[in-house]
C-alpha cells in the first residue's frame, strides 16, 4: 500500500517522504513521461530530415510505391549510396525514383538502372527539374517518366572527366578541337592561341580521342539502358533504340539542349505529363522544394528515402574505378 501511495503521489508531482528523487517524482502534475529515442537538440537539428521523411511516407502511402531521391552527378562514387536507397526493397512493389542530375558517366547510369529494376516491379522516374545526359540514360530504362512544365531531359551526350573542370560534354570537346583545327588550317597564325586555349582547358589529344570513342559508343549504352527494362521484348528494345538515336544521340550538338515532355514523347519515351495543378505534381513539388532549399544543389550529393539518408558535399570523382 505504501509503495502504491508513493507512486500515486509521484504521478501527481509530489514526492512522498523517503521516496527516491527520480524523474517521475519531479514530473509536474498531469505531465506524462515520454520515451524519446532522440534528445530534443538532436531532433531539432534534424527536424528538416524528419519532415522530408514524413512527406516521403505520405507519398508512398498515396501512390502505393517506394520513393527514393537521388540528387547528384552520376559517377561510380555514387553507386554504393544508390544501393542504400533500394536496400531491402520489395521486388513486387513499384519504385518511384526522384532524380535531379546534370549528367555524368553513362556507363554508371546503366549500372544504376539495372540495380533499380532488380529492386522493383515497375520503375517510375520522377523529374521535377533537370535529368541531363547520363540521367536521361536512367530514363531510358524506366517504365514511366513523370514530367511537368519544369522538367528537362537532355541529349544522351557522354561526359569526359577533364582535370579540375570535372565532367565535360564529349560533343563540346570534339566541337572545340575540330573548330580549332579548322581555324588553324585557314589561319595558321592562330595556332598558338588555340593551343593555349585548349591546353588551359585541360584538353589534349588523349582527351579528344577518348571523347570520340565515348561518343561512338553512345548508341550501345542507350541500348543497354533500354534493355534493362525486363518488360520490353527484343523487338521493342530495337524499335526504341531506332527512335531515340536520331533525336537524343545524333540530333543535337549541345549538351544543354532542352528536352521537355513533348520532345521526350516524340523520341518514343514513356512520358506521363502532369500539369502544374495536378495533385500528383503538387505532391512531387512539395517534396522537391524541400531538397531545393538545401542547395546550391550542384555542391551537394543527396541520396534519401524513408530508411536511408546521405547528404554530403559533392566531391568530383578523380579517376575511373
Amino acid at each position: 500500500m505504501a509503495a502504491r501511495a508513493a507512486a500515486a503521489e509521484a504521478d501527481a508531482g509530489l514526492a512522498a517522504p523517503g521516496a527516491p528523487a527520480d524523474l517521475a517524482a519531479r514530473r509536474p502534475a498531469g505531465r506524462r513521461a515520454v520515451d524519446r529515442p532522440r534528445t530534443p537538440l538532436f531532433h531539432a537539428q534534424h527536424d528538416a530530415r524528419y519532415l522530408r521523411r514524413n512527406l516521403i511516407r505520405e507519398y508512398q502511402a498515396r501512390y502505393g510505391c517506394r520513393l527514393a531521391v537521388m540528387i547528384d552527378t552520376i559517377d561510380h562514387e555514387g553507386v554504393t549510396y544508390f544501393a542504400e536507397l533500394v536496400h531491402d526493397a520489395d521486388p513486387d512493389r513499384d519504385l518511384h525514383l526522384l532524380v535531379r542530375s546534370p549528367g555524368g558517366d553513362a556507363e554508371t547510369a546503366v549500372r544504376l538502372i539495372r540495380a533499380a529494376q532488380a529492386s522493383c516491379r515497375r520503375l517510375v522516374l520522377v523529374v521535377p527539374d533537370v535529368a541531363k545526359s547520363a540521367a536521361t540514360v536512367l530514363a531510358l530504362g524506366a517504365h514511366e517518366i513523370v514530367m511537368g512544365p519544369t522538367s528537362d531531359l537532355g541529349p544522351i551526350d557522354p561526359q569526359v572527366f577533364v582535370g579540375e573542370r570535372g565532367y565535360v560534354s564529349a560533343k563540346e570537346i570534339i566541337a572545340a578541337v575540330e573548330g580549332a583545327l579548322a581555324d588553324v588550317l585557314d589561319r595558321p597564325s592562330t595556332h598558338p592561341l588555340h593551343a593555349a586555349l585548349l591546353g588551359n582547358g585541360g584538353v589534349d589529344a588523349t582527351v579528344y580521342e577518348f571523347a570520340k570513342l565515348a561518343l561512338g559508343g553512345t548508341t550501345d549504352v542507350a541500348r543497354q539502358a533500354i534493355a534493362s527494362n525486363p518488360d520490353r521484348s527484343a523487338a521493342e528494345v530495337a524499335a526504341l533504340v531506332a527512335r531515340v538515336e536520331p533525336s537524343l544521340i545524333a540530333g543535337s550538338r549541345l549538351h544543354s539542349a532542352v528536352v521537355g515532355a513533348a520532345e521526350a514523347r516524340e523520341a518514343g519515351l514513356p512520358v506521363v505529363e502532369l500539369g502544374l495543378c495536378a495533385y500528383w505534381w503538387r505532391d512531387i513539388w512539395e517534396i522537391w522544394t524541400r531538397y531545393f532549399a538545401l542547395g546550391p544543389l550542384d555542391t551537394i550529393m543527396i541520396y534519401e528515402s524513408e530508411h536511408a539518408s546521405q547528404i554530403l558535399d559533392y566531391v568530383p570523382a578523380t579517376a575511373d574505378p
